[in-house]
């Protein structure tokens, strides 16, 4: 009930600033002082539609219902982009079973130090033709039909989505799957690393999901027990070898991309 509650929060308002700042939003003095806030936090609740989405993938936004995690699913990443829950879904666990390496989806073996051509190709791999034309229909549809002004078309919904992929790209794949030219190596099999910062800023760069490495390790952890689980970890860590796995830990082989 917790994550299905948080799933309802982020999409309604979701839902409602992108009603808004396109259809209402003024941008005369002095009401567009707040658009830049409502810039932000429009790009911060499109990755928390993705994160709603990634827990869905994982069954942990509701355990046991399959048929509502892939609605739920479907429905955050369709309004968000147009984009197939089924395809993503099938990525992000081909994902799980081979991170940080050729066979990963969204990994770039050939240059897994680079930001541009990495995100480019993650880019491209999941937003096509199809996504194009489902897009350019619906940008049609409230320029025309619905009368929208397109500086706010640009400002509440392009802008948004283009900063909220940046951050999903930069916290939840670039940060915790490059490679270093310097540096502490990968701690395991699953070549993650979880980006070190304050409970408030890992909350509003990606929903905690630059807790990568715990996500890795028991990825049915949905994204708003990570810290919890960070802490868990930190304390095994603490006690040496000889104490016990927690509820937080590494599935067996052949469960890692549940």
């Amino acid at each position: 009930m917790i994550g299905l509650s948080l799933a309802g929060l982020i999409v309604c308002s979701w839902v409602a600033l992108h009603v808004w700042g396109i259809f209402f939003q003024p941008l005369t003095w002095p009401a567009v002082i707040a658009a830049p806030l409502l810039i932000l936090t429009q790009s911060w609740l499109g990755a928390g539609m993705f994160i709603v989405a990634h827990d869905a993938m994982h069954g942990s936004l509701a355990p046991g219902r399959p048929r509502l995690n892939a609605m739920i699913g479907q429905v955050c990443v369709g309004a968000y982009a147009a984009f197939s829950f089924r395809r993503l879904n099938v990525c992000h666990h081909q994902h799980h079973r081979s991170p940080g390496s050729a066979d990963d989806p969204d990994f770039h073996a050939g240059d897994p130090m680079r930001f541009g051509p990495w995100f480019y190709r993650f880019f491209t791999r999941y937003f096509g033709w199809r996504e194009f034309a489902i897009v350019t229909a619906v940008l049609l549809a409230y320029l025309f039909i619905f009368k929208a002004s397109p500086l706010n078309v640009a400002l509440f919904w392009g802008l948004p989505a283009i900063l909220s992929a940046l951050q999903l790209f930069v916290f939840g794949t670039w940060m915790p799957h490059r490679h270093e030219a310097s540096g502490a190596a990968f701690a395991d099999h699953h070549n993650a690393r979880t980006v070190p910062m304050p409970w408030l800023a890992s909350l509003l760069t990606c929903f905690h999901f630059g807790m990568h490495h715990e996500h890795h390790l028991s990825p049915s952890t949905p994204w708003w027990r990570l810290p919890e689980a960070r802490r868990e970890a930190l304390r095994l860590a603490s006690t040496g070898p000889a104490a016990a796995a927690g509820p937080f830990h590494d599935p067996a082989p052949g469960s890692r991309s549940r």
